[in-house]
């Protein structure tokens, strides 16, 4: 069984920023909200920690057959897995429902192939969409979708090494994310869309990396006023 990955500081100072979003969530959904962020770090570090492909979608397998068997049996010894069991299964997210962000990463998987717009669109709306539907169904949210593939597009921007695919996924989906951000997040969804927030504060200022006091600024703003 895989173990929990050690965090690079860079890391954790990306998590201690979403920390401060989900913050902004309702009290009962924070546990849920946070339990979920951690299965996608964990995630996402498998493909940070692999070289080989092959290596990485078996450990990718692993996690889509971990998170299916979490609706039948108990969960095994992985903190990520135990959270989840415990604070987003009972609120009826079943770990069938999260599997498929494993295919959102699998389609990142390094095949020697480029990074087309086919495969950016399937890692954003099997990783962010459905992170983000997951939850919005703790918040009793819907229609969360969109913002959440767009959240995980801006994301990827960040982290592709090409500078043109990297340019080029970036300026869409700022547009996106301009336009989906127009109008003012109700409460219940400013830690999701504090999220997306920090994901264009990203590309608008790349030189602001997580922790840097005008990105804390724009959060804090964001969740006092919901834009």
């Amino acid at each position: 069984m895989p173990r929990a990955d050690p965090q690079h500081p860079a890391v954790e100072a990306v998590m201690r920023e979403q920390a401060l979003a989900v913050g902004y969530a309702p009290a009962s959904a924070r546990e849920g909200f946070a339990a979920l962020l951690d299965l996608d770090h964990q995630l996402a570090s498998i493909l940070q920690s692999t070289t080989e492909p092959m290596i990485g979608q078996m450990r990718l397998t692993w996690w889509y057959e971990a998170l299916e068997k979490l609706d039948r049996e108990p969960a095994p010894a992985h903190p990520v897995l135990q959270r989840l069991a415990a604070s987003v299964l009972p609120v009826g997210v079943r770990g069938a429902d999260l599997a498929p962000m494993i295919e959102g990463w699998e389609a990142l998987l390094d095949d020697g192939e480029a990074l087309d717009d086919e495969r950016i669109a399937r890692h954003a709306d099997m990783r962010g969409g459905v992170l983000f539907v997951s939850v919005g169904r703790l918040l009793g949210q819907s229609g969360i979708e969109p913002l959440g593939a767009a959240w995980a597009r801006a994301d990827l921007a960040k982290h592709v090494s090409d500078e043109a695919t990297r340019t080029r996924i970036g300026a869409a989906v700022l547009s996106d994310l301009d336009a989906i951000l127009a109008s003012k997040s109700s409460k219940p969804v400013r830690g999701l869309s504090g999220l997306a927030i920090l994901a264009r504060e990203s590309l608008r200022y790349p030189d602001r990396l997580p922790g840097h006091p005008m990105r804390a600024a724009r959060l804090a703003w964001h969740g006092l006023m919901g834009r």
